[in-house]
């Protein structure tokens, strides 16, 4: 699209969201590291002190002598808290005041919108499924993220990096909400900056031609290899979904255990929580951008083909 429908998208009503999450969310990135990495410079000096460091059992807690071990809620939490309610409500209402709903005409027969989108929020499913069958994009890979979020304070065997910020004894809690969260943003502002009528892709400064017709051929992986028997096609694409899962498993354990908090957190984890773990990691944080680079770079629709479902 050329600049001014990029203009036209940003000003729209229901796309306010996403310049607020543009500007919003890069702030907080940058606010929460600040405060991670003042908290990890205080633990590493507490771990230094050998007095701090036999008084708390040799924990690195970012706490020092003389410090009030509890804080109360009221008045510093709820304080705080009440003070952000206020803000939050008095900004949807001038939002609400000053930006008309973004209502259309009645629906019409003969007019169909080209292209059409769902709201913001919903943007990053209609995105996913470019990539997988409208049965694992719409509904089981959503609720595999939901389980996922779920189940991860449960299988979390970190007992540290609670109640305050910190980078070095949260790396991998933090790693892999980044990742997925980074995943959902950055579906969100393809489908809206970067898809165009068709549902095609046009980079920023593209002008959105109606008429403009693509002789892409999407190839399954069997075909990709000459494979025409369906058959020896599924057992090819299972073989490579193992194959995948178990170079992007060894990948994670090495990332989880590379330093030495990190490897006695996963020593004190049971091999179920473990399982569970790397199931959602690979399936939703390496999964989902691996068969990304397959659609747009290669190519390759599916891995997967059965008669009952593809992937």
């Amino acid at each position: 699209m050329d600049w001014r429908q990029i203009g036209e998208i940003v000003s729209q009503p229901d796309n306010v969201p996403i310049v607020g999450l543009a500007l919003v969310v890069p702030f907080f990135v940058w606010f929460g590291w600040r405060q991670a990495r003042a908290t990890d410079r205080l633990i590493s000096e507490l771990e230094a002190d050998p007095a701090q460091a036999a008084t708390h059992h040799r924990k690195p807690q970012p706490y020092r002598r003389g410090w009030d071990r509890e804080l109360p809620v009221w008045p510093y939490l709820l304080r705080i808290e009440f003070l952000a309610a206020l803000i939050v409500t008095v900004l949807l209402l001038v939002w609400a005041i000053a930006i008309n709903a973004p209502l259309e005409e009645p629906a019409n027969p003969n007019y169909s919108m080209n292209p059409a989108k769902a709201p913001w929020y919903f943007v990053g499913l209609q995105e996913m499924l470019v990539y997988f069958d409208p049965w694992f994009a719409g509904v089981a890979l959503p609720v595999l993220i939901i389980t996922g979020l779920l189940a991860f304070p449960y299988i979390d065997s970190n007992p540290l990096g609670s109640g305050y910020y910190t980078l070095r004894q949260r790396g991998v809690a933090l790693w892999g909400f980044g990742v997925g969260f980074f995943l959902w943003l950055m579906l969100i502002f393809i489908g809206t900056f970067l898809r165009g009528p068709g549902w095609m892709w046009f980079w920023p400064g593209q002008t959105w031609d109606h008429a403009r017709v693509t002789y892409e051929v999407n190839r399954n992986l069997a075909g990709v290899l000459g494979i025409v028997n369906p058959w020896l096609g599924g057992v090819v694409g299972l073989a490579a979904l193992g194959l995948f899962y178990w170079l992007a498993g060894k990948a994670i354990q090495w990332l989880v255990t590379r330093r030495p908090l990190d490897r006695k957190i996963f020593e004190r984890t049971s091999p179920l929580q473990y399982l569970v773990f790397q199931f959602f990691a690979i399936t939703i944080l390496a999964g989902l951008p691996a068969k990304m680079i397959l659609r747009l770079v290669f190519r390759i629709q599916y891995v997967l083909v059965t008669p009952w479902f593809n992937i």
